[in-house]
């Protein structure tokens, strides 16, 4: 099958969040399987000329009239990335805008731009895709591009949509739609406004997310964000799909990042990792001490405000030592950092850092990850991989890749709780505490934790047999 991906980020060239990982590593994960699988992502922040060599460039037709658009191609391993040049992209410092919390206010007309223009670059080189599988709201309306497109070339092609944070709608005032220069359908709008999730959910032909629970989960009021009658409305074409993780990136064994390697059979190496932490980050150097890791974007869904009401209360009445990395909202930022002053045994680092988080994810004990939702999660993958326990609220994907220890003594592989609270946070603190010191078992969850398989080719093989049933 020819596959092409179309995302607003992809590793190694633009990241905000996992979507970028996935884009990354599923293609590579079909190219292995046999398939010809390639991917178009803006190029950011980047000189025309940096952008790869020179493929093609074409007239994209938009309200203004002709928008003139460059492809450049650059390869990583077996992948071909199609770089979108066009001064919206190239001349921007950021993503989604300079800052987090900043959108640029043109971005309808920027991922509009890359939706038409992914399917002009097929037309142009002459490369048929049996799929299109669009990512995100961002590429949300290649799905009625393509219903409207009276190309003979797309005959047969079929459309495929990843929901990696249903939150995130891509919502834009009506009037916004005539940048398109498309004539509009109102199921594309919503209360007024044009949504480009919505226009996928509506008019792609299969839907996928990155969880079997959270696909359950937005079909429901809660965290349907609006949108979940349209979900069971088309709950015949839906399907939750783990996410995978870069076995070649994340492994103990050969981690490029980090000092120590080490195995289910030798621990030494992590070991020899947690004192590092312990130096690098502040804390005092001590093996006998529980050493509970957080590294996530600072934010109320990562669960933060509810670990703030408990997380002094733990640090001083258990001998336990935490240490916390990430940047995100600015009042949880001070919150942890005025309490860090407080007390040695927490390490605040305000910062991204990959090999700061390679290491943290290597040498801790336990992963703490009380999000009140979360698609698919990666970090409680890397830590299971790494032999660092995961402790995490039953939703979405942590529900589905985490057994509680309790649950089935024989095959967990970490800690789950049901509840989003202080108290909950805190008891479950307080069992991994008690695993800690009961020292055999300890190890024994973390060598069945860590032969655990994430791999992508076994997700691949997932997203192939929808490819398959959509072809048929």
């Amino acid at each position: 099958m020819n596959i092409l991906m179309i995302t607003s980020e992809a590793v190694p060239f633009s990241k905000s969040g996992g979507l970028a990982d996935v884009a990354g590593a599923l293609t590579p994960a079909l190219i292995s399987k046999g398939h010809d699988a390639r991917i178009i992502v803006p190029s950011y922040n980047t000189p025309v000329e940096d952008s790869g060599e020179p493929v093609c460039s074409f007239s994209v037709d938009m309200l203004s009239g002709p928008v003139e658009v460059g492809i450049r191609m650059r390869k990583v391993g077996p992948t071909i990335y199609y770089m979108l040049c066009h001064d919206c992209f190239n001349n921007r410092r950021g993503i989604y805008g300079d800052t987090s919390f900043a959108p640029y206010p043109d971005n309808f007309f920027r991922f509009s731009l890359l939706c038409k223009a992914a399917l002009q670059l097929c037309e142009t080189i002459g490369w048929k895709p049996d799929i299109l599988h669009s990512h995100d709201w961002t590429a949300g309306l290649v799905p009625w591009f393509l219903k409207v497109n009276r190309s003979q070339f797309f005959m047969g092609t079929q459309t495929v949509f990843t929901i990696h944070n249903l939150a995130y709608q891509g919502t834009f005032p009506r009037m916004d739609f005539m940048f398109c220069n498309v004539r509009p359908d109102d199921k594309l709008f919503s209360n007024g406004q044009i949504n480009m999730m919505l226009s996928a959910l509506v008019f792609a032909d299969f839907i996928t997310t990155v969880s079997p629970t959270y696909a359950k989960e937005i079909q429901t009021p809660e965290q349907g964000c609006g949108l979940d009658p349209v979900l069971v409305r088309r709950s015949g074409k839906l399907r939750g799909i783990v996410n995978g993780i870069d076995t070649g990136e994340w492994n103990p064994l050969t981690d490029a990042l980090i000092p120590y390697h080490f195995s289910s059979d030798d621990m030494t190496g992590k070991a020899a990792l947690k004192a590092e932490i312990q130096t690098q980050l502040g804390l005092p150097v001590r093996p006998d001490v529980p050493l509970f890791a957080m590294i996530s974007r600072l934010a109320a869904q990562k669960g933060f405000d509810t670990v703030l009401m408990c997380l002094e209360e733990i640090l001083e009445k258990n001998d336990v030592q935490f240490v916390i990395v990430g940047t995100g909202d600015s009042n949880l930022e001070n919150s942890l950092k005025v309490l860090a002053e407080k007390h040695d045994n927490l390490s605040v680092n305000i910062l991204f850092s990959n090999k700061v988080a390679h290491l943290v994810e290597a040498g801790s004990d336990f992963f703490l990850m009380p999000s009140r939702y979360e698609p698919c999660g990666l970090n409680q993958l890397y830590s299971l991989r790494y032999g660092t326990i995961p402790i995490a609220h039953r939703t979405g994907g942590l529900a589905d890749t985490i057994v509680d220890i309790d649950e089935n003594p024989a095959g967990g592989t970490g800690l789950l709780f049901d509840e989003l609270s202080p108290q909950e946070i805190t008891r479950n603190v307080m069992r991994a505490v008690a695993l800690y010191r009961s020292g055999r078992g300890m190890e024994e969850i973390r060598a069945r934790a860590m032969s655990r398989d994430f791999s992508w080719p076994s997700s691949a093989d997932e997203y192939i047999e929808v490819y398959t049933g959509v072809l048929k």
